[in-house]
């Protein structure tokens, strides 16, 4: 709207100055200038546009919720009566229920030019909706705002973790996570090396000029003690799948971790030290710090077993998977909703939050790995792919593989201070 108004000045100033005298010498009387002039005007008033609406004749007012306020309280101010707002309430349920109009979000009241009284509500529940309630008629609509996709591509080195030096150049923690499972096979974090590489390319999406989220990975690369690992995207049996270079499935049965990037405390051990019963005995999970409440994950498919609390376990988990594998979660704060024996989940589901129930010195979680009824070390097993690229798909992956190799080639290896650089 910004770019109409400064438009619509330049070409008055234009009319209004220089074509005066070119109208002159071509026989145009002033008269017929300032008509000419008026009708340009009119018809640049017909720009003047905002959430749909031609504004030529409102006035804007914008604000955003205060703690406690309602549709009611918003719109007192502006002589909208109680009848209509609870018609407004009763018949927008559908479309947005004015119930969730949250604090700190943002609004737009439209007026008349000559009357105090709102002819437009306009609500953002989100960066990239708005929902518009006309008062005049009682009607309640919902749109999107214009969104712009901005392709990104990003390479860094690790000296820290991938996840401190991720952020450092602006990933978000969502897809530090999507990075961390598609290599969690490959790689592994707990063990990476300074001078370790990544690559990661993905898109952003923006709407008035702001980023409001991002898309999924569409390439990566990692480098790891100078070993090379492409993951490049290929739409297989209706699926889109990541790849290497050899058209090898990154995907398994099992996520690598069932929390999302985070740190192994104490690994399977037949000998360790159990610190709360200060004696020797195996320890035949794999524990994952976290701070309480962090979401647990199903790592795979399955139905419940067993959902319930022991003095020793605390509130747990138990999921076959197949006939070969079962997996338990321990020592959760919290069983989430609908966790109870014949339930099937799903890879990646929340089954549960992090705690300290049961014989727990701080909050983890404990993951135990069975394979054909008895528990294993869940880090050294070894869990078959998905299947490789096809034979007849061959040629159409090894197209895209190109295309993605010489995209992530050209990809330089960035520092954060450099990236701030890049963007200002």
């Amino acid at each position: 709207m910004q770019k109409k108004w400064i438009s619509a000045s330049l070409i008055t100033l234009v009319l209004g100055g220089g074509l005066y005298h070119f109208w002159d010498q071509i026989g145009f009387n002033q008269n017929e200038e300032k008509v000419l002039v008026e009708d340009f005007k009119e018809e640049m008033k017909e720009d003047l546009v905002l959430y749909g609406i031609n504004i030529n004749d409102l006035d804007v007012i914008e604000g955003v919720v205060g703690k406690n306020q309602t549709l009611s309280t918003i719109l007192a101010p502006f002589n909208v009566s109680y009848q209509i707002i609870d018609e407004i309430a009763k018949k927008s349920k559908d479309i947005f229920d004015v119930r969730k109009i949250a604090f700190n979000k943002k609004f737009t009241v439209l007026t008349g030019r000559d009357s105090s009284e709102a002819q437009f509500f306009i609500y953002e529940p989100n960066p990239s909706e708005y929902v518009v309630f006309k008062l005049d008629e009682v009607s309640i609509y919902k749109e999107e705002k214009p969104v712009e996709y901005r392709d990104v591509e990003l390479g860094g080195e690790i000296s820290s973790s991938l996840y401190v030096n991720m952020t450092q150049l602006g990933i978000t923690p969502d897809l530090i996570d999507q990075f961390a499972d598609m290599y969690g096979w490959v790689v592994d974090f707990q063990r990476l090396q300074k001078g370790d590489k990544f690559k990661v390319v993905y898109k952003e999406k923006v709407v008035d000029g702001q980023v409001v989220g991002i898309t999924d990975i569409e390439a990566a690369y990692f480098e790891h003690m100078g070993s090379p690992y492409h993951a490049i995207p290929f739409e297989q049996n209706g699926e889109v799948s990541f790849f290497d270079q050899e058209g090898n499935s990154f995907k398994k049965a099992f996520l690598r971790d069932p929390l999302k990037y985070t740190r192994i405390s104490s690994r399977y051990n037949l000998n360790r030290y159990h610190p709360v019963q200060k004696r020797y005995k195996p320890h035949l999970g794999t524990d994952y710090a976290a701070p309480t409440g962090t979401e647990i994950r199903s790592v795979g498919e399955g139905t419940v077993v067993e959902a319930r609390f022991t003095s020793a376990n605390g509130n747990y988990v138990k999921i076959k998977h197949n006939g070969t594998y079962t997996t338990q979660y321990l020592h959760m704060s919290k069983i989430a909703s609908g966790m109870k024996p014949g339930a099937r989940v799903k890879q990646g589901q929340v089954i549960g939050f992090v705690g300290s129930t049961g014989l727990a010195t701080g909050p983890h979680l404990c993951f135990r790995f069975w394979k054909n009824g008895k528990q294993v070390d869940w880090l050294q097993e070894k869990i078959p792919p998905s299947d490789p690229i096809l034979p007849a798909n061959r040629m159409a992956f090894d197209q895209v593989k190109i295309d993605k190799l010489q995209l992530l080639a050209n990809i330089p290896i960035s520092s954060p201070v450099e990236r701030l650089v890049a963007e200002k």
